[in-house]
């Protein structure tokens, strides 16, 4: 962590939602003046995409199932560690892009499932903002969770996650069904091993919760929109927090623990709003002073 140079991580793992989150805190970015500079999960991947393919099926045949991108030994998370360290001492840094398509092909000049060159920050920034998978590890070898100033889980129940998920790599990756679910199965095992252990991990974390079936994600038809979900929002360390003043400016909010507040799922944006800008004020007023 570092008091001049803040650091702000979201994590979640594929079809959690993180996107969404990110369009929040860029739009407080903007609108309190902020510089930041933003670094992807995905530049952080160890394989290209066809190395990664044939990875997968070395480990395959070594009786492997379980390896994926969600797997630590996937990524490069000590030099993600490395990074979070030089900047928090420093402000400097460097990343790089994973290009996904062809319309990201064309803005880099790279193809498709391959990284753009290693990359210094530009210019002066007030913070660092990381979304991707593993923003908040922390292991015996690994402290990446001890480098960031502010740490935000988004883990929808598990069934609206597969749900986000098969509907988007549909969409805009052409897979089918099928073959989202092979994805699926074949990431569990790192899931719960490497994913779910963040969210311990994490300051703030953001649950949506469907109020419509979602008990066969496989076949549902339709994502479940937010006024058809509620989202559990759970504060690590409540000290600090304004829960009466939070549950009067969201309407039909409630709380559910000591440390948790329920809201309709349409509220997200405004809840992010009221809780995240003090917190990020807070931050990079601290680091102005520094």
């Amino acid at each position: 962590m570092s008091r001049k140079h803040p650091i702000i991580a979201v994590t979640g793992s594929s079809g959690a939602g993180t996107t969404t989150v990110k369009n929040t805190f860029d739009q407080i970015f903007r609108r309190e003046g902020i510089r930041s500079v933003s670094i992807e999960g995905d530049a952080f991947h160890r394989f290209n995409r066809a190395d990664m393919k044939a990875e997968l099926e070395r480990r395959q045949a070594q009786g492997d199932l379980g390896f994926s991108h969600f797997s630590y030994e996937a990524n490069e998370l000590h030099e993600l560690e490395r990074v979070f360290r030089t900047y928090g001492e420093t402000g400097r840094g460097r990343t790089r892009h994973y290009v996904h398509d062809a319309q990201e092909a064309e803005k880099y000049g790279v193809p498709p499932g391959h990284f753009t060159d290693w990359a210094d920050f530009e210019g002066p920034s007030d913070l660092l903002f990381y979304e991707g998978l593993h923003g908040a590890v922390r292991t015996p070898d690994i402290r990446i969770a001890d480098q960031v100033d502010l740490k935000i889980g988004v883990v929808p129940v598990i069934n609206l996650e597969w749900i986000q998920k098969i509907h988007r790599d549909r969409a805009q990756r052409g897979y089918s069904t099928e073959a989202v679910t092979d994805v699926i199965l074949r990431r569990m095992y790192a899931y719960v091993h490497c994913i779910c252990p963040q969210f311990s991990e994490t300051d703030i974390n953001f649950q949506r919760v469907p109020v419509v079936d979602t008990s066969n994600p496989f076949i549902a038809r339709w994502i479940p929109t937010a006024d058809e979900s509620l989202v559990v929002i759970r504060f690590k360390n409540p000290r600090g927090i304004d829960f009466p003043y939070l549950t009067s400016m969201i309407h039909d909010s409630w709380m559910s623990r000591a440390n948790s507040i329920v809201i309709p799922g349409g509220k997200l944006d405004l809840a992010m709003q009221l809780i995240l800008t003090p917190m990020i004020l807070r931050l990079v007023d601290t680091a102005r002073r520094a």
